[in-house]
Order: structure tokens, then sequence, then C-alpha cells
């Protein structure tokens, strides 16, 4: 049986993909492109507007391209929208998020034998050609941000206990892995619905304390989690990237009061600031969303003036996109759509700027790094990508010295 996998979205969805391919290669199928797949595994995002249409042109699309194969959909814009998914031209199955690790189970259409399970499903290195391998800690979330549909889509907070993952992580460090990504849909909130309670911080203190050949980048964390203990093990214990991805979403104080969320500018500022002063070359990247109801010129400013000096390696910019359901959905004060995609360009400008300034700031400088696709392209700990001359196979540790501009960096064998 062939397969193929779509995936959309965040490192969740990337991870929840990851299993099922394991899944399905532990039972003996082949992974192809979609063209030519028996079955098509469409894991979709529900963030935004332009989410939800790039899942349904891929499943036009594949069901244009190869009317026989048999179409499962199953993530967020699944969940959300069940029904609307189900009739897109060659599905057959939605699969809603609480069953997409079972997902298998939901398809009979497919011949795929069974075996005994996802907790002991093998761990093959290079799985779907990926270097790193990504362990979800958590899904679900509790916060209310006002414009996130996403806890209807995952629903509450459900972590995983700390020795499955230490025991998930020991798999893959043992099948040649040496980068694990920790993800989770709000992975601050790990452990405290776990009896007894426990904490993010425990769970990667039991990550380093792993005795393996293997390095941890943690996944996005809301500002308010990411806690002095956390950035001290960052900073101290040799296993973790030094590179934060900390959603700041807006730098106006009454725009993040009408998103609730639950800190200010000055808050991140310090919080920015302080990692950056103890990890002097530390890569953050940040979620800015622009236009959301009520956005003046003025919070627009204010967005700009601190996001151009603040010590950030790169952005993510989303335009806001009305979530049915959401308390922001009914809030006036809409921004005009020309208006949202000139506020977002500029953004994107400032966003380049900031990404060179940091790749600048580590011109001539060595860094760890992991190669990946044929070996002439290697991301260091700190997120940077550089081209390095061919010759060193995939998954290879190296020094890389990185280049000014696109130049072509060189590396070395740790």
């Amino acid at each position: 049986m062939k397969y193929a996998i779509v995936t959309f979205g965040c490192r969740v969805n990337q991870a929840d993909s990851l299993r099922l391919e394991m899944e399905l290669c532990a039972r003996g199928a082949e992974a192809v492109d979609p063209g030519r797949a028996d079955l098509v595994i469409v894991n979709t995002c529900s963030v935004t507007a332009t989410a939800d249409q790039g899942a349904r042109q891929a499943i036009r699309r594949v069901a244009r391209e190869n009317p026989q194969a048999t179409i499962v959909a199953t993530g967020c814009y699944a969940t959300r929208c069940e029904d609307d998914v189900a009739a897109l031209p060659g599905v057959v199955r939605v699969v809603r998020n609480d069953d997409k690790l079972r997902l298998l189970d939901f398809v009979p259409e497919v011949n795929v034998p069974e075996h005994d399970g996802p907790c002991g499903t093998p761990i093959e290195p290079g799985i779907a050609g990926r270097t790193a391998f990504t362990i979800r800690a958590q899904t679900g979330c509790e916060e209310a941000c006002a414009f996130c549909i996403i806890p209807k889509t995952r629903g509450a907070a459900r972590s995983l206990p700390i020795e499955a993952l230490v025991e998930e992580a020991r798999r893959a460090a043992a099948a040649g892995f040496k980068e694990i990504a920790i993800a989770g849909v709000h992975l601050g909130s790990y452990g405290r619905d776990l009896s007894p309670r426990t904490s993010l911080f425990d769970l990667l203190g039991a990550f380093a304390a792993i005795d393996a050949d293997v390095s941890y980048r943690i996944s996005s964390l809301e500002p308010m989690e990411c806690t002095e203990p956390i950035v001290d093990l960052v900073a101290t214990s040799g296993r973790f990237m030094p590179h934060f991805h900390l959603p700041l979403q807006h730098a106006s104080d009454r725009i993040l009061r009408a998103m609730r969320r639950p800190y200010t500018l000055d808050h991140y500022r310090r919080l920015v600031d302080g990692i950056q002063a103890r990890l002097p070359q530390v890569a953050i990247g940040t979620d800015l969303l622009v236009g959301f109801p009520g956005e003046t010129d003025d919070d627009f400013a204010a967005m700009t003036a601190y996001v151009a000096s603040a010590p950030l390696s790169h952005l993510h910019v989303f335009p806001y996109s009305e979530r049915p359901g959401t308390e922001a959905a009914r809030m006036a004060g809409r921004v005009p759509p020309a208006v949202i995609r000139d506020r977002g360009a500029e953004l994107r400008r400032i966003g380049a700027g900031l990404a060179a300034r940091f790749r600048a700031s580590q011109v001539d400088s060595e860094r760890p790094g992991l190669t990946l696709e044929d070996g002439t392209l290697v991301v260091t700990d700190n997120y940077l990508k550089v081209r390095v001359p061919p010759g060193l196979p995939r998954n290879t540790r190296v020094r890389v010295r990185i280049a000014a501009g696109n130049a072509v960096g060189s590396a070395v064998v740790q």
C-alpha cells in the first residue's frame, strides 16, 4: 500500500503526521508523492482562513490528479468544519483531532495490516526524510485568547507522562536522530493536568538527563511561561539549542488586553532582553498578529517601533482572520483588508531586516550544527541555515563558520 501525508500548520501537526508515518511504515506501507498514493492523509490547520483555504485546495488537487486515491482529512479545520470537509471531492473519511492518532482504525477502505499500536511503533532513522524528530509533549489549550479557535478544535490541555516522553526520546536517539524538537499546543502548560502535577521544567530536566547523543530544541512558549529556571537550563545544560520562539502577538498593551493575552509589552521586553543578555548568540523568534479589531495607527506604530529595536531574529506575521465562534469575531472596529495587507507588508520588511542583522552578527563565528538534505545545508544551534560544500552525509554534527550574505560557509565534522 502506498501513502502520502500532506501537513499544514504547527509543529504539533507535524509531530502528529510523523506518528502516523511511523505507524504506516511499521505496517509495511510505502511513502510516495500524493499523485501516486493509494491513501492520502491531509492533516489540516485552521488558525487562519488562509490555512482553511490551503487545505481545501490541497484536497481538490489530490482528487483531481489522483481520482483513485482514498483521501482522509484530519486536523483542526477538519474538526472545526467536519461536514464542509467531508463534502470535498474524494474525501472518504473525516477524522477529528481526538481520534487522529488512531486514524488507521477508521479507514477500512485501505488494507493496512494492524500491529501493536503507536506505543510500540519502531522509530526509523530519517523517516520521511526528516533529520530532527518531533515529540508532542501535550495537546489542547485552556487559554482564552480572543482571536484563537484552537482551544475549540484541540480541546482541553492533555499532557503525556514524563516517563513515556523520555522513553520516546531514548528510542529516537537510539534510531540515530541527533536533534529532538519538543512541541505542544500550549507547551508551557505541560504537566498541570497530570497527577501528581509536574511542569515543563521537570520534563526538560528529564530530557537533559538522558545519556544519549541528542540535543533538544524547545518549540513555541508563551511569554509568561518562559521562566528563569527554563532559561537557566537552556544556558547551562549544554543539551538545549539557544533558540526560543516567544509569541508577542502585539506591542500595544491596549490591544494585548483586548486579545486577552496575560502579559504586557514591558514583561515581554524584559524577558527577551534578559535572554539575550544571558545568551548573546541566541535566536529569538516571535509571532505578530496584524489588523486585530480596533487596531489603530497608533497601535501599529507602537508595534513597529518596538519590533524594529528588539533583539529578535525572525518574525512570523499573521493577518487577523476572523474565526467564527471566537470573541474577536463579535468585536467592532474592523480594520480594512487593504490596511491589514499594508501593515503586514511593513512588518515583514522589518522582519527581513532583523533576520539580516542577526545573520550579520554571526559572520565569521563558528556554531555547532546538523547537516540536512543532501549534506550541503546546515542548521546551526541558533537556527541559521548555512550552505556548505558537498561531501558530508546528512544528519552529521559539524561546526560551521558563518559566511557573509548568502556565501557558502565552511564546515568540519565535530
